[in-house]
């Protein structure tokens, strides 16, 4: 039998040192890859892919809405809403927030609206249901409806296009 003295410092087993080794790189590599290669830092997440039903019909919003094009007739709502929350839990803000309500897009998803009649666009993010009146694609907000000329005829032709995702600070930058 073997004694130590005391105070001795004994390497510990190699099956130990092998194992701390592994896991040192495994957190490291996910870490460098989680930051290096996401490229969602400062972003805010998407959410709000559950199905849901309204007037007995069931939607399911997209989980992949990269690519997500579409063209049909935009409208907006603004006073008799302001202040209530929307479907994602927010309030909604018919006069300053530059948000919209879309039936399929994840919310915090950023659309780029093009009015076709003027040209005129501008980037909301989604963060409500609807609309559901029949043949409309989006319903924006009385902001991101004026930046865009169609507060006036309350319904316009539009291009919908997903772009991206909010910042955490819910703001949809262009580029």
């Amino acid at each position: 039998m073997r004694h130590s003295r005391v105070g001795a410092i004994h390497p510990p087993p190699a099956h130990l040192v092998a194992g701390l080794a592994v896991s040192l790189a495994l957190a490291a590599a996910s870490v460098a890859t989680g930051c290096a290669s996401s490229g969602t830092a400062g972003r805010a997440h998407t959410s709000g892919t559950a199905p849901y039903s309204v007037n007995g019909r069931t939607y399911v919003p997209l989980r992949d809405w990269h690519g997500y094009e579409e063209e049909g007739v935009a409208s907006w709502y603004g006073s008799a809403h302001h202040g209530k929350q929307t479907a994602s839990g927010e309030r909604f803000d018919a006069y300053g927030g530059l948000t919209a309500a879309h039936k399929t897009l994840p919310f915090n998803v950023c659309a780029e609206v093009e009015n076709l009649r003027t040209g005129k666009s501008v980037r909301v993010r989604i963060n409500d249901r609807g609309p559901f009146a029949k043949g409309r694609v989006i319903d924006l907000s009385k902001a991101a409806a004026s930046e865009i000329g169609l507060v006036r005829s309350g319904v316009a032709k539009v291009r919908v296009e997903a772009v991206g995702v909010a910042s955490a600070s819910g703001e949809c930058r262009a580029g």
